[in-house]
């Protein structure tokens, strides 16, 4: 008994990164109305770098020069990521932009494919497909509801597919938890330095701002990335994908708590794009088998399948 326990008890904790995840857009969309935008990520990382050496202090005395290069490369990916995400949802809601965001996971295998010249897997072709259609549907099915926002929320995606990518390739030289901790501070220096030239000075009077700081901070970022880590080694690829795909379905149900609504063909999209995202992730793992799958570790979104490109 203690060992399905153990497996149902890590299931559970996954819904709840699942939906920590999904509710932060909801959270960062109103508390980036209150307070400046860059400094808000400069917070939200400085807390996340130093919640993570806590959960994670071998990190620290991990680091090393080539680790600190390739962490740079990737954060700054990871910074333009959050920026664009950030800003964007200062002109669309939180329910698209969660459904936006998730396109990741169906861009990041098919840009692989493109990078290194591979036919892509079924999986990944049908995956695509039904995602692309999904973000049709989503943006009105050209009936002209598509924002400045949605795209930049887009931008948002293939920053993060990019990241991915430079994580499943030279990444992989490097010890992972270092690594992440580079990357965490590159987003908070940069949004810092950004914020120090562009936006007015202070730290937060808004208990809303700083409940929204502390949530993607600690909960989102350390310890989200401390219950992933730990349940890859009891689940299988497959079925920590899919637990960790229902963010985007989390996002459209906080913000349909919140009064967002997505109409009929917004629902539609929405659910085509959880489908592509499950038939490229999910599907794509267990048709290669658990054994040949390397799920990448993602600092916020499901872990991927990205595959080395070789000697």
């Amino acid at each position: 008994m203690r060992p399905a326990f153990r497996v149902y008890g890590i299931q559970l904790a996954l819904v709840g990164v699942a939906a920590i995840w999904g509710g932060t857009f909801v959270m960062v969309k109103d508390a980036v109305e209150r307070y400046p935008m860059y400094a808000f990520l400069a917070l939200r990382f400085a807390i996340a770098v130093v919640a993570f050496a806590v959960v994670f202090p071998a990190s620290v005395r991990r680091l090393r020069a080539g680790t600190i290069g390739v962490g740079l490369l990737a954060g700054l990916l990871l910074t333009a990521g959050y920026v664009f995400q950030t800003w964007g949802l200062q002109d669309t809601s939180a329910s698209k932009a969660a459904f936006i965001t998730g396109m990741f996971v169906v861009i990041t295998p098919a840009l692989q494919a493109l990078v290194l010249r591979r036919m892509p897997r079924t999986t990944t072709i049908v995956g695509v497909a039904l995602a692309v259609g999904g973000l049709w549907l989503l943006s009105g099915g050209g009936g002209g509801e598509w924002n400045i926002g949605d795209t930049r929320v887009l931008l948002c995606a293939f920053a993060y597919a990019a990241h991915m990518i430079v994580l499943g390739g030279v990444g992989r030289k490097h010890e992972v938890q270092p690594l992440t901790l580079v990357q965490l501070a590159t987003v908070g220096i940069v949004t810092g330095a950004i914020s120090l030239l562009t936006e007015p000075r202070g730290m937060p009077g808004d208990g809303g701002v700083w409940a929204a700081l502390v949530l993607t901070g600690v909960f989102a970022s350390a310890v989200a990335y401390a219950i992933q880590t730990y349940a890859q080694r009891f689940l299988s690829p497959a079925k920590t994908a899919l637990i960790l795909i229902m963010e985007p379905a989390f996002g459209g149900v906080f913000g349909w708590l919140a009064g967002e609504r997505l109409g009929i063909g917004g629902l539609a999209g929405s659910a085509l794009i959880l489908a592509g995202m499950v038939v490229a992730e999910v599907v794509g793992a267990r048709t290669a088998g658990d054994a040949e799958v390397a799920l990448e570790p993602s600092i916020e979104g499901p872990p991927l399948i990205v595959e080395d490109d070789g000697p």
